[in-house]
């Protein structure tokens, strides 16, 4: 009987320490791998990353090649402290201008697409506080050590930072746990066995990725998990233990903000997908209200959901990657 797929597709990350051996499957595939760091104004963290990634794994063991920053815009000294790091910056207003340009983390990871060289890509946030570089072999691991896994995602306790000293063992994962989770309970319980469908660090083929759409926003995660679930189904995918990931939390307001563009973006994707029919148009504005000099008063963040086509539609990105078929926009789609 085969594993329930919580049990056969969930790794600690202890399970690929030897970084020898990924970096020899890397080599026996003949594959490379691209880390993508994704940011907006993140100048106490980025440099740590960018040092430790390359420290451990380009210079000590080779298994990464190239360390890419997307920015949505940052005006702190992001970008200046990235570049003097080693990394390769991007200024995502500046990749592929003629399609135009929104701020949002998704449409940062669907530029990286096109500016990156890997057969692999990883995406890790830049806030991470207490980066190590588990949080990259780790989610490589399953991608070369095992087959069918083309998609790897990662789960940890999400401490929440009261204050410079003191942090709270538990909480976090708060709209995962009041949004997601009763969604995917809803409508896909199977999807219920990722244990943190919206965490920002995970890593797949670019032959996977290239074929999803990507919502610029917030979005990104969970349209993620639903297309690649409908396109190639769950065994593709597992997911990583990394212990523990202290980071910048949000307020209760912005995690309402961030819950109403997963909300917006997942209504759609189930939409299209034909498992619901909505009979009125989704509104694109959520109100929020704020006590001010004893008046209540509408705080208003708008979101239209825009969203770009998966990036093998586009005749620049075929022409670059695939010179040799440049009309045929199927390229080479994971198989299951």
């Amino acid at each position: 009987m085969n594993k329930p797929w919580l049990i056969s597709n969930t790794f600690h990350h202890s399970e690929f320490k030897d970084i020898k051996a990924l970096v020899h499957a890397k080599n026996q595939q003949q594959v490379t791998i691209s880390l993508c760091l994704p940011t907006l104004n993140e100048e106490k963290t980025i440099a740590k990353e960018i040092i430790i990634m390359k420290s451990e794994l380009m210079t000590r063991f080779p298994l990464i090649d190239e360390i890419v920053v997307v920015d949505s815009g940052s005006t702190d000294n992001t970008l200046d402290i990235a570049a003097e790091y080693g990394a390769d910056v991007y200024a995502a207003k500046d990749i592929l201008p003629h399609m135009g340009h929104y701020t949002g983390k998704g449409e940062n990871l669907w530029k990286a697409l096109f500016v990156t060289s890997g057969d692999i890509l990883i995406y890790l946030d830049a806030d991470i506080k207490n980066i190590h570089h588990r949080f990259a072999y780790a989610l490589i691991g399953p991608l070369l050590l095992y087959e069918p896994i083309k998609y790897a995602k990662a789960f940890y306790d999400r401490p929440i930072t009261l204050d410079q000293q003191k942090i709270r063992a538990t909480g976090g994962g708060r709209v995962t746990e009041l949004t997601i989770r009763p969604l995917f309970s809803l409508f896909f319980p199977e999807l219920t066995q990722i244990l943190q469908p919206l965490s920002g660090e995970y890593a797949g083929y670019r032959s996977l990725l290239e074929n999803i759409a990507f919502p610029i926003g917030y979005g990104v995660e969970t349209s993620m998990i639903l297309d690649i679930y409908e396109k190639w189904g769950l065994n593709v995918m597992a997911q990583v233990d990394l212990d523990r990931r202290i980071h910048r939390n949000q307020d209760t307001k912005a995690l309402g903000r961030m819950a109403f563009v997963i909300l917006q973006t997942f209504l759609k994707r189930i939409e299209k997908q034909k498992k619901i029919k909505l009979n009125t148009a989704l509104f694109n504005e959520m109100i929020q209200y704020r006590l001010t000099h004893g008046d209540y008063e509408a705080e208003k963040f708008n979101f239209a959901g825009t969203e770009r086509p998966a990036m093998i539609q586009l005749p620049d990105y075929r022409e670059k990657f695939y010179p040799h078929r440049p009309g045929d926009p199927g390229a080479t789609p994971p198989t299951a």
